[in-house]
């Protein structure tokens, strides 16, 4: 059985001429060896702050302070959306 070297993987691109000149120009600006130096360097740079915008909630005090106060509010019921929400979490072990 072959085995794949972590440290040696391939992505097929595809992209128009324009594209492509493009890439090549910002790759020779930033003193890139290679469009895969290039690419890989833009991965890692912005992939992190892309992920993190994505999983991440940013409220102001005020919201805050409005959501603890829901939180902490025992009159109010959450409803049967939002509980069947929560019960999805749990089985795909999201902590």
């Amino acid at each position: 059985m072959a085995t794949v070297s972590s440290n040696n993987q391939r992505i097929e691109l595809r992209v128009d001429l324009e594209t492509k000149q493009i890439a090549e120009r910002a790759s020779a600006a930033l003193g890139c060896a290679s469009l895969t130096e290039y690419i890989t360097r833009l991965i890692r740079e912005n992939s992190p702050q892309i992920i993190q915008q994505q999983t991440e909630i940013k409220l102001s005090n005020q919201q805050f302070d409005h959501f603890i106060a829901l939180c902490e509010d025992t009159t109010l019921k959450p409803s049967s959306r939002l509980v069947r929400a929560a019960k999805r979490l749990d089985e795909e072990g999201f902590q």
